[in-house]
């Protein structure tokens, strides 16, 4: 049953996707994770906003990830999109950022920390490292005796096309 799923789900994707979902879904499916007090496996909900989220290549809202699956003709209730959601970005295989509306998006995520450039106009994302991001973090956390510290900073501008 597992393996019917991902070859239904994983055909359309690209190699750097199918890549993703071996090193970090796979493994998820096969042996459940440890969360808090219960224990998560990946589900097919997950598995088909992964192949929308390939599909797409930039981020989308859940609205928008819910209706292409409608689309689509999948049954999935939008509750079920969040909650999807949620856990791939728990699990880091899904990123998530707000617009300046405050609407969350999501796209798939690399394997590294990284920050993005987010077009204001058009939605083109770029990943980016964020070397002087990372100290200036550190640094401040050390000033004030953080530990433990954990960060997001995403950039917000216009694109050179737009």
């Amino acid at each position: 049953m597992l393996m019917e799923v991902d070859k239904k789900f994983t055909k359309r994707m690209s190699t750097a996707t199918k890549k993703v979902i071996l090193k970090k879904v796979i493994p998820k499916k096969v042996i459940p994770k440890k969360t808090g007090t219960s224990t998560q496996t990946m589900n097919k909900s997950d598995l088909k906003l992964i192949a929308v989220l390939e599909r797409t290549g930039g981020f989308a809202s859940a609205q928008e990830l819910h209706q292409i699956l409608r689309r689509e003709g999948d049954g999935i209730g939008l509750t079920t999109v969040y909650r999807a959601l949620q856990s791939l970005v728990d699990d880091k295989i899904v990123d998530l950022l707000r617009r300046e509306d405050g609407e969350a998006i999501y796209r798939l995520c690399g394997d590294t920390h990284h920050h993005h450039l987010v077009c204001k106009s058009c939605g083109d994302t770029v990943e980016i490292e964020g070397g002087a991001i990372e100290k200036w973090a550190k640094t401040m956390a050390e000033e004030f005796g953080f530990r433990e510290v954990g960060h997001t900073a995403e950039i917000f501008g216009i694109c050179s096309k737009c």
